[in-house]
């Protein structure tokens, strides 16, 4: 397994990878991988020829006051876990190599980001459209893949990766649980042991929402409410949202008429998580 940390060296090692016919896939990550990660490699592993990981704590997707300095980070296990992934080179470049001196230069999707995580997180999505975007035109993948738990991330690089022709198959991966059902993030390390007990009242919440949809209730606003109830049961609990939306514009419904998302993002203490499941009727 190499380790490159130069952007011209990532681009001439996978132009060779390329040259021999051989295709790539890639996994971008900001590391401190866990199971959900792992998933994607072996995903990506079971796809390709070529399997690149990155780690890349990507500054212009955090907004003021938000967790950039204190993310969890862990080089070393993650190289090692990379290396029992199968994968064959993992991408490390650091701030400056990625944005250099005199940056000015930024993707910007005009309506997707306008919903969830964007509402309460303005400059997020900019941040991750213009580092996917650098990191696909230097590892040049075939295909890359990606968690659906960020649903709205995902949602967003395909839009993109349309509408510019980047000419790369996108993929999703599941969400990868722990036992019991809270959503695999590398946020949760912040966690307390108490709040830790009390997380996975999201996914119950998520799945009283299908239990209703299945028996035939279709108001938004009743299995909201009956969501939001699940979710300030839990002390400390802040809602940032709770919504049901369009899959494909992320646009709000009132009525569940078809496969319909359900989309949270909830503080506890001071940890924001996110989690989703598309209902169906």
């Amino acid at each position: 397994m190499e380790i490159i940390s130069d952007k011209a060296a990532m681009a001439a090692r996978s132009e060779a990878v390329r040259r021999e016919g051989k295709t790539i896939a890639f996994v971008p990550t900001m590391g401190y991988l866990h199971e959900g990660h792992l998933s994607l490699l072996k995903k990506g592993r079971s796809l390709c020829d070529y399997l690149v990981l990155s780690i890349f704590v990507n500054p212009t997707q955090f907004g003021p006051n938000e967790d950039l300095d204190a993310y969890p980070r862990d080089e070393e296990r993650d190289q090692k876990v990379a290396r029992e992934a199968g994968v064959d080179a993992i991408f490390m470049p650091n701030n400056e190599m990625m944005y250099g001196p005199n940056y000015q230069t930024y993707v910007a999707l005009e309506k997707l980001p306008n919903h969830l995580c964007g509402l309460s997180r303005p400059v997020h999505f900019r941040g991750v459209a213009t580092v996917v975007t650098k990191l696909f035109n230097i590892v040049r993948p075939h295909t890359a893949i990606f968690g659906e738990k960020d649903f709205q991330q995902l949602a967003v690089i395909r839009q993109m990766v349309k509408d510019l022709d980047f000419g790369i198959e996108i993929i999703g991966g599941p969400t990868v649980r722990e036992p019991d059902g809270l959503a695999m993030s590398s946020r949760n390390a912040y966690l307390t042991p108490e709040q830790r007990k009390d997380a996975p009242a999201l996914y119950k919440s998520l799945n009283q929402a299908q239990e209703m949809v299945s028996a035939g209730e279709k108001s938004a606003a009743v299995i909201l409410e009956k969501a939001s109830e699940t979710i300030l049961a839990v002390p400390g609990a802040e809602i940032d949202y709770a919504k049901l939306c369009d899959p494909a514009t992320l646009d709000d419904v009132e009525a569940i008429a078809g496969p319909t998302l359900m989309a949270l993002a909830v503080k506890i203490g001071s940890t924001r998580l996110i989690d989703n499941k598309v209902l169906e009727p």
